[in-house]
């Protein structure tokens, strides 16, 4: 089985970006969730030893990427410079999360939505602006958890559930994003709560 091989919920590799994979000795799919599992724990460690940062910018979401999958992806913090079947144009992707950040610091400030549907929502568009080659979902969840702690001092819940593999929670998550598409952000909502 090709350890490139996606889902009809995970956006495909170029040839250049699996190139860009530094652990060769990687075979298995399982090898490679392992391995950028490994590198998102050490960023998650770099995270709580930098308590002041700035969440809602462009210089910040690369540097939490890079440090997430720096160790198993050359391009790691690049933004992607290849369409996608999700996602705006590469050269827009400035522009669109400059747009975010903006957006979602006027919400704050005007206390537009409930403090977890800011984060729901800056999680849902950057899943949809997809900036990086790989990796948007895990690096959104942690935005919008990192934006949550910011807020309220907790973080989001996500169906308690690992969704990078294939599960019924991943596929109730891909659903829910395709429902905030729409404009109804409810099943997300849903999706993120914890009683």
């Amino acid at each position: 089985m090709d350890i490139f091989e996606s889902d009809d919920s995970s956006t495909p590799l170029t040839s250049d970006e699996k190139n860009g994979l530094k652990l060769k000795w990687i075979m298995l799919r399982s090898e490679l969730n392992e391995a950028e599992a490994r590198n998102i724990a050490k960023a998650q460690i770099w995270l709580y030893s930098n308590k002041n940062k700035d969440v809602c910018s462009d210089i910040f979401l690369r540097e939490l990427h890079k440090r997430m999958f720096d160790d198993v992806w050359k391009w790691a913090g690049t933004y992607r410079t290849s369409e996608r079947n999700i996602g705006v144009v590469p050269y827009q992707i400035p522009l669109k999360l400059m747009q975010l950040f903006d957006d979602v610091k006027f919400w704050i400030e005007n206390k537009t939505y409930p403090n977890n549907e800011i984060a729901v929502r800056l999680h849902h568009r950057l899943v949809q602006i997809h900036p990086f080659p790989n990796g948007n979902g895990r690096v959104s969840r942690l935005m919008a958890d990192l934006l949550m702690e910011k807020l309220e001092g907790r973080k989001l819940y996500w169906g308690n559930k690992n969704l990078v593999n294939v599960s019924e929670v991943r596929k109730a998550y891909i659903t829910a994003l395709r429902k905030a598409n729409e404009g109804d952000y409810s099943d997300l909502l849903e999706f993120t709560f914890a009683e």
